[in-house]
């Protein structure tokens, strides 16, 4: 499955220079505001020490991670969600995305200037949230107004059970909070799903800091986290420059010396997928064998006919059972062979719930 996840915050807060360490696809990094005027696209793989080591235990023909997908999103301007600057490409283009990542300015530097003239995250922060629920009222407005004549009129149940979660949504975002904050069960959010509301979705915030800071914080994080908490929202510390550095360095030996020198035990790009994976709820199974090792992403919580569906459509149509290998006894004992031998693999059907880092092979018949 395609995950796309949105970078997004103020001009000059890192946006673009980690959006350069996370992709091959380089955006125009400079000290000006609107530098990234065309959302720039990058698709990345995502890190996994595990299927590096079936691909050591395999040798396979092909090695295929899963891959994220990546937008730089142009900076945002106050007044965005009425038309300013390049707010309706702005709100359009993160409506695209499935998960938000909102970069903080946590750093002092006189060099970079900051378009509102001062560092103060959470005043960023606001900007953006306000431009967001804005739009996110608009929304929910224009479906009150349909719902509510549904639910008077026609006496409509499923109507009326809507139209009371869009005035506890217009409640929420009136106060200022963002609709994420709402909790509904599964029956409920399929009232409203259409909605697609910004505001809905779900938001790592990266706090790009010095390089003093990274483990720790600084007094702009300590400004952040209890705001971010309330939200339920995934945090991160980062120093954009730092990992532009990393990403330079042409070898692994040399990044991994430059990591020991920080204190550091990866890159925070790593992290960084790491965590937006976290907070889609999402995991990985593998396939592996003598012709491919290959990273499946899925959604927590599936059974092994729709993880089949992930490979194709047939898979799952006329699935039949999985054959389940668990990665640490697949590693362990070295070969599919030898887990067959020491009676390692389950026969699943229908209703087994697929964990992370399952070996799966499907059985079909369409």
């Amino acid at each position: 499955m395609a995950l796309k996840c949105g970078i997004v915050g103020l001009p000059n807060v890192g946006k673009s220079t980690l959006f350069n360490c996370l992709s091959s696809a380089k955006a125009q990094s400079a000290n000006f505001p609107f530098c990234t005027i065309e959302p720039n696209v990058g698709v990345i793989t995502v890190p996994d020490e595990r299927l590096v080591k079936l691909a050591e235990i395999d040798n396979p023909k092909r090695i295929v991670p899963t891959t994220v997908e990546i937008v730089d999103i142009a900076g945002l301007v106050k007044g965005a969600s009425k038309g300013e600057g390049l707010g309706n490409k702005f709100l359009g283009n993160i409506r695209e995305t499935d998960a938000i990542i909102h970069v903080l300015r946590c750093f002092d530097d006189d060099n970079i200037t900051h378009v509102d003239g001062s560092i103060n995250p959470l005043r960023d922060k606001e900007t953006i949230d306000f431009e967001l629920i804005i739009k996110d009222l608009e929304t929910i407005d224009n479906r009150i107004n349909k719902v509510a004549k549904q639910a008077k009129t026609g006496g409509d149940k499923q109507a009326q059970k809507a139209l009371a979660i869009l005035e506890n949504y217009k409640s929420v975002l009136e106060s200022g909070k963002a609709a994420r904050v709402v909790e509904l069960d599964h029956a409920n959010r399929a009232l409203v799903n259409d909605l697609f509301l910004l505001t809905d979705k779900p938001v790592l915030y990266v706090c790009n800091v010095d390089d003093a800071s990274v483990v720790n914080g600084n007094k702009y994080v300590d400004m952040v986290r209890p705001i971010i908490e309330e939200e339920k929202a995934g945090i991160l510390l980062i120093s954009a420059a730092t990992e532009a550095d990393i990403a330079d360095l042409e070898s692994y030996e040399e990044k991994q010396m430059f990591l020991e020198d920080l204190g550091l035990d990866e890159p925070g790009v790593n992290k960084l997928i790491h965590a937006a994976y976290k907070i889609l709820n999402l995991q990985t199974y593998f396939t592996t064998g003598p012709d491919e090792s290959r990273a499946w992403t899925f959604t927590k919580g599936i059974k092994a006919p729709q993880a089949a569906g992930i490979i194709h459509s047939d898979f799952e149509r006329g699935f039949i059972r999985a054959e389940v290998i668990k990665y640490d006894d697949y590693v362990r004992l070295g070969s599919e062979a030898a887990c067959r031998d020491a009676g390692k693999i389950g026969i699943e059907g229908k209703d087994y719930v697929v964990q992370d880092g399952d070996i799966m092979h499907f059985r079909f018949n369409v």
